[in-house]
Parts: C-alpha cells; structure tokens; sequence
C-alpha cells in the first residue's frame, strides 16, 4: 500500500482536530494508518471524496458522528483492552482503593456503558486477584449498566468464544472460565457479585456510593452539553475520594474541576471532595469561547427550589438549630415556619418516626453520610415507610456548616419488595419441580441409552429409538439452560434484597465494643458482634436469653442491682469496673456502662449495657 501525500496526511490531521474542538475527543492518541483507513472507509459509505468533504458532512449531519466513532471502534468491548491502562488499574488505583478502607468495608463498582460484559467480568477479575476470590464474594459489589437490551441480555449469559477471550492475561482462562463446547462462561460464584441492569446516563439516575466507577469511550457519543450533565451525575455517584476511569480517546478534565487527575495518559481521575458541580467545571479544551449566561437572584431561586423540594427535608446548622425546613417535611412531620430557629431536639420529628440525635451526632462527628433504612410512620391512618439520609454539610477546608436530614419516602419499594418475595418463592418452587423433572427425565435416558448401545449393531429400529434419545436429551440441556437463566435473576433479586438489609446490621456490627439490649424482663433483645467476641456465645444463642441465665466470665450477681435501677428509673445510668473471664479463659478487667433505654414517654423500657476489656487484673 503506497503512503498518502504529505498534504492528504495534512487534511486527515484537520479532521482529528475538528473531533476534538466540536466533540472533545483526543484520537491523535490512536494509530494513524489503521485510524485513517477507518476513517476513509466511512467516508467511502457516505460518499465524501475528500477529507475536507467529509468535515462537511459532519457539521450538517450531528448522527454521523456516532457512526464515525463507531467505525473507529471496531470491536471496542474486550477483556482488559488497553492493556497498559488495565495494569495501572491494578497495580496503583486497586491498592490505593484497598488501603483507603478497612478489610471488612464493602466496595461497589459502577461500569457504566458495559455493552456485552467483558469489561464488568475484567473489573471481577482484578478485584479477585487483588483480595482473593473469598474476600471479593463477601464485600465487592458490580453494578454493571447499558441502555441496549440485547447486549445486557449476552452479558448475564456471561458466555464468550474464544476469540472475544483474547485479551484475558496467560493462565486467567482456565482459572475464570469454564468451557462448555466451544464456548468459556464465567465462574458462576463469582458471577454472582456482577449485577446487570438497565441505565441510561442521559435521564436514569446514577448509582450512588460508587469507588470506582469506570466509564471507557462511551462518554464520546453524547455532545459538550450532554457531556457534562453526565459528569455531574457521576461526580454525584462516587464516594468521597471515589475513583474514575475513562478511555484513552475521551479528552482531558482540567486541574481545577471536580475531578483530580491521578494519571492523565491512562484517564484516571479521583472525585475532589466538595466540589461546586456546575457546567464551567466541565468545559473541554475544545471550546474556550464558551462562557456561562448571566443569572440573577440565585438566593430567592436556590430558597424556592429547597422548599418546593418533593423529598421532605430538614437542615439544622452545626449547633443543631433547626435552619430550613421545606414544604413537604411541613406537611408530613406538622412543622411550620414557627419551628426555624427552635433546636431541633425541642421539635417532635427528633424522635419520630425515628430518634435522629445519634444519627446527626455521628454524621457531625465522622463527617459521613448516613442512611436510616425501613422506618415506619403511621399518619391518618396509613402507614409510611422511609429511608432517612443524615448528611453532614462541609464547607471549606472541611468546616461543618449543619446536617441536613432527608426523608425519602420508600413505601413503593416496600410493596414491591413483597411482591417481590411471593414472586421469588413461586419461581423457586417451579424451579425446584422442574429441577426433579429434569433429574428423572436424565435418567431414564441414561437406561435408554445403555440398551440401545448393546443393540444398535442388530436392530436398525433400536437405532432410530436411540436419535430419538439423543435428540430429547439436547432438548433436556437446553431446559436446563433456561432454568440457570431463571436461577441466576433469582440470584439478582436476592442480592438487591440483601443490600437493602445489610445496612439495618451494619451500624450495630460496627460497634467494636460489646453492646447488650435487654427489655424490662431482663432478656436479651440485641447482642452484636463484639459481644460475641467478648464472651465466644453467638447473637443467635444469646438473643431470647435471660441475662441471669447466660453462661459467660461476667460476674452477673454484681450486674444484676444496676440493671435493675436502670429497668425502674429512666435517668438511670452506672459505670462498673468488674474482674470477669473472657471467651478464651483468660482473667480480664471489663469497663461497662449500664444505662436505660428511654422510650418515647419518658419511661425505661429496658436497659443498655455497654462493655469493653480494658486490661489485666494486677
């Protein structure tokens, strides 16, 4: 093939020029002999004769882009593509991302624009070798989004050729995949943690709390103004100090934005926490001309917006007076303007429908988010269920400014949750029937099978029963496919109800110290982790026990006249100090804190006990 003229490489540099100014998109990055014939290949569909015909084409029709970049991205979805990326990805922003997080934290991925799968399955892959395969079952969490059905369809399929395995790593083949014929499928237990569903950047909302969210070559399809209401929203997704990481062609976030480039050659950037999030935060190098309009009387519009909010919400400033309060929260709670400026412990929505001192305390304290999930209000009649999301509000330098309390009102999600749960124990019960039917109907063909091998030299017509079986049996295997499509969405939705309940654990598993609720008969009502390890008896032994009647190293006897007090007085509260024997046999001094539990009417309805080892006897 003889080499263009050097004026015709001139041309084809302006039309990557133009790329980049109208669309923000760097290819200079790419290959030029196999970019440029791309290019001409798709000029010849649209019959443009030259470069500069073709810039004309692309300024009248805005669609042509996205086939030009669909041309120029032939086969665009492959297992860890880009290589050298891939490797920064595990070898610095994994680790980084690890260190940042205790063992036991999990963390949620967000591949945005997955296509068939292979990019969602490459992220499992690194995670698994990263914290082995145990680790990443328990606390990595895939949320894998596209808008084409059909693709997303193949991805759950989780089935590739082996030609669409190349780019897997040597030796990742036989350790992730499992050959069915002439196709790899994915290991099941670690499919399991790779959630697929359907999104649209452009009008679904994002997935929140996201630590890595990776989104390659897909932003390049959608225009500036498109661009950067897509950022916003991934701005929104991602955890403080969350990661991102795009495709080499999408063109680099400035220094200043919400994003911090951590590798600007691979496209890894790292969310800058607090960040104003607006369009001038966005603004590609292709457009230096753009300026933001003139907008007046931003406080009154902001003041509006806040009160005609539909979520019912409540801001309190850092000395918990209640500062804003908008429309629905009035309508839902009883409030009213006379409340602005009254602590927000004097009002009742403190304590109901849920007590929000501990909440605004911790999110004041650690200067994290909070959510309170399945909590339940009772109003004329009907009943309300919210999910409550405690926010602390930082300013500079990571001064807090308030906390602003946020009811979402979930009760659809509720209903849907039961409909959900009668549907999963409908399908698990067909699935189980159709199970044993597959299991009898095998078999019998296997009996079959074996007599027809001992008579098929003889008798033409045992032969033609012997097809026959073959054929039913394929018929079988296929069933059985179906059926693992079916189980692997039950999967889904046991995972989505899963995640909705792994918060009500969370808050208090992550007590490190030993924490005991007892109810007014002295039996255990809440027994958390740390108590367990304290004593070696499981939640599900102690739960339902008797206090007195719990066989563990602490001296009760001398427990039992302050749980008492604190059982018959509400502003009861103690501090002992007790010689006790811990779950490993060991003598130990134990701190513990006995307090009543106070309810809504000022009465105790049961004690808090509160314990930790704090050394040896001398």
């Amino acid at each position: 093939m003889t080499n263009p003229p050097p004026e015709a490489d001139d041309e084809f540099e302006s039309v990557l020029a133009y790329l980049k100014e109208s669309r923000g998109f760097d290819f200079t990055g790419y290959k030029r002999t196999s970019l440029m014939r791309r290019v001409q290949r798709r000029m010849s569909q649209v019959g443009a004769g030259t470069f500069a015909d073709y810039i004309d084409q692309l300024q009248v029709n805005a669609d042509e882009f996205v086939a030009l970049f669909n041309t120029i991205l032939i086969n665009v979805t492959g297992f860890f593509r880009d290589p050298d990326a891939w490797d920064y990805l595990r070898d610095q922003v994994i680790p980084a991302l690890l260190a940042e997080r205790s063992p036991e934290e999990p963390i949620r991925v967000w591949s945005a624009g997955c296509a068939a799968g292979q990019e969602a399955y490459s992220l499992a892959i690194a995670f698994a070798e990263a914290i082995g395969v145990d680790a990443f079952r328990q606390r990595v969490k895939i949320y894998a989004t596209d808008v084409d059905e059909e693709a997303l369809a193949q991805a759950r399929q989780a089935s590739y050729t082996a030609a669409e395995l190349e780019g897997l790593p040597e030796g990742k083949l036989e350790e992730y995949f499992e050959q069915y014929g002439g196709r790899y499928s994915f290991r099941k237990d670690l499919r399991r943690s790779v959630i697929f569903g359907r999104n649209d950047l452009v009008q679904d909302a994002p997935i929140s709390r996201i630590d890595l969210l990776v989104c390659r070559n897909t932003l390049m399809y959608f225009n500036a103004d498109t661009q950067t209401k897509i950022l916003e929203r991934f701005h929104f997704a991602l955890a403080p100090r969350g990661m991102m990481f795009l495709g080499k062609a999408e063109m680099l976030l400035s220094h200043t934005r919400i994003f911090e480039p951590l590798d600007l050659k691979r496209r890894v950037f790292r969310k800058v926490a607090n960040s104003p999030v607006g369009y001038s935060h966005f603004v590609s190098h292709g457009y230096p001309g753009r300026r933001p309009a003139d907008v007046s009387g931003l406080d009154q519009l902001r003041e509006h917006a806040f009160s005609a909010s539909p979520v019912a919400q409540i801001v309190v400033t850092g000395e918990e007076v209640t500062a804003l309060i908008n429309q629905q929260a009035e309508i839902a709670f009883g409030l009213s303007e006379r409340d602005i400026g009254r602590k927000l412990w004097d009002l009742d929505v403190s304590y109901r429908p849920v007590a929000l001192r501990p909440y605004v305390e911790q999110a004041r304290l650690e200067r994290r988010s909070l959510r309170i999930k399945d909590v339940e209000w009772r109003r004329a009649g009907d009943v309300v269920w919210y999910e409550v999301h405690v926010n602390p509000l930082l300013g500079k330098e990571k001064s807090l400014l308030g906390v602003s309390v946020v009811f979402h009102d979930v009760s659809w999600a509720r209903l849907l949750l039961t409909e959900l749960e009668h549907s999963n124990r409908q399908l698990e019960s067909a699935y189980e029937e159709l199970q044993s039917t597959n299991e009898e109907l095998e078999t019998t063909n296997e009996e079959l099978q074996s007599t027809v091998e001992e008579l098929e030299t003889t008798n033409e017509e045992l032969q033609s029963t012997n097809e026959e079986l073959e054929t039913m049996n394929e018929e079988l295997h296929s069933t059985n496919d179906e059926l693992q499509t079916i189980n692997d969405a039950l999967r889904d939705r046991s995972l989505e109800l899963d995640d909705l309940n792994d918060f009500l654990e969370s808050v208090l598993t992550s007590i490190q110290a030993g924490i005991v609720v007892l109810d007014t008969e002295m039996r255990i009502k809440a027994w958390n982790r740390g108590a367990e390890e304290l004593w070696g008896v499981r939640r599900e032994e102690a739960e339902g026990t008797h206090l007195l009647n719990l066989d563990i190293g602490l001296p009760l006897a001398e427990l039992r006249p302050v749980v008492r007090d604190a059982l018959g007085d509400a502003e009861s509260s103690a501090e002992l100090t007790l010689d006790a024997i811990n779950r490993r046999g060991r003598a130990v001094v134990v701190r513990l804190l006995c307090s009543a539990l106070r309810g809504a009417a000022g009465k105790s309805q049961g004690a808090l006990l509160m314990m930790e080892e704090v050394g040896r006897p001398g």
